[in-house]
């Protein structure tokens, strides 16, 4: 547009309203981005999987600081003493770094690190390994226990579940105690900021200090592992093949690999490169995904 002979004012007027609507443009145009990111659901991509010599891996735990991640073996039968369980170690990139690193376990399960000590659940007792050497520092059995699951720490004490009991037990100093009872099917549990949550037949729940619970989501039933990223932002899975995205009240089934019959078992998680670690189970094998996000949130 070629614009001649104008006065001053008109001039004017003339580049405050192009001025306006480029910036009205730009401003559409930004909102449009906005709203493609925040509809870009969150998802998850394979990054590796590993050969069938992980027998019965129900459980990953990433070790930052020496950046390996234990795996928890030997589940033939979960609930069976029969000896052959044991603790392999593998590197981020799925490659092993030691496979059988604490052998002599029946079917060990959760794991957390307290201290120079790796805490084991198996079937009926708590064993503690040394993270320098894989040796066997102690075992602690639990009078009544059923199906000791899942463990996590909040840095002081170690937090256990006993899922056919529907209980909660905490291990400090070499002696154990209930801190939950009646907690339906309780599986996954995970400590942050010196909270309890915890993944059981109802859902995701939070603890409190009276040894109650509220359910945050019901959406993820029968839940096994649990990542917690914020107070407000979690990973969790379901044993037969699932794993969800928890932001807030949106829930977003991020794996599905029960057409293959592939166990997502108790996951772990590297931050930094936002992987998710997934023992399959059934499948004898460990898997790597990577968290992919509309935003880098």
């Amino acid at each position: 547009m070629k614009i001649t002979n104008l006065s001053p004012v008109l001039l004017v007027a003339f580049m405050l309203f192009f001025a306006c609507n480029n910036s009205s443009n730009q401003e559409e145009e930004e909102l449009v981005e906005d709203k493609q990111m925040e509809s870009i659901e969150p998802s998850a991509t394979m990054l590796w999987k590993t050969d069938t010599s992980f027998v019965g891996s129900e459980s990953a735990l990433y070790h930052p600081e020496k950046d390996i991640i234990f795996v928890s073996c030997g589940n033939t039968d979960a609930a069976k003493k029969d000896g052959d369980g044991f603790i392999a170690i593998l590197n981020p990139d799925g490659s092993v770094n030691e496979m059988e690193w604490t052998t002599g376990l029946n079917a060990p399960k959760g794991m957390a690190i307290l201290g120079n000590s790796l805490y084991v659940t198996d079937i009926d007792e708590i064993v503690q390994i040394d993270l320098s050497s894989g040796d066997i520092i102690e075992k602690y059995p639990v009078e009544g226990a059923q199906f000791l699951n899942d463990a996590a720490t909040d840095g002081s004490v170690i937090f256990f579940s006993d899922m056919k009991d529907n209980k909660v037990f905490q291990l400090a100093d070499g002696e154990y105690e209930v801190i939950a009872e009646n907690v339906p099917s309780i599986n996954g549990l995970e400590s942050y900021n010196g909270t309890l949550y915890g993944l059981n037949g109802e859902g995701l729940i939070k603890f409190d200090d009276n040894r109650g619970y509220e359910i945050l989501t019901d959406e993820v039933q029968g839940g096994d592992g649990l990542v917690i990223l914020d107070e407000d932002t979690y990973i969790a899975s379901r044993w037969a093949g699932e794993i969800y995205y928890i932001d807030g009240d949106q829930v977003t089934k991020i794996v599905d690999t029960t057409p293959e019959k592939s166990n997502t078992a108790d996951i772990s998680y590297i931050p930094e490169d936002k992987i998710i670690i997934v023992p399959t189970f059934l499948k004898n094998e460990v898997a790597a995904y990577q968290l992919n996000l509309g935003s880098d949130n």
